[in-house]
């Protein structure tokens, strides 16, 4: 399954996510510090 790295634009915490976890953080938001996520949090590993 691919991966791409959220880096969370707050908190600057760095996580390796599938797609059904990036889904998941685009509603919910980062989840260390639940601040709201965009397309550009997400790149390239």
């Amino acid at each position: 399954m691919p991966t791409v790295q959220f880096t969370c634009s707050d908190c600057a915490q760095t996580i390796e996510v599938n797609d059904e976890m990036r889904e998941t953080i685009l509603a919910t938001g980062c989840p260390v510090c639940t601040t709201a996520a965009s397309e550009g949090d997400f790149g390239d590993e």
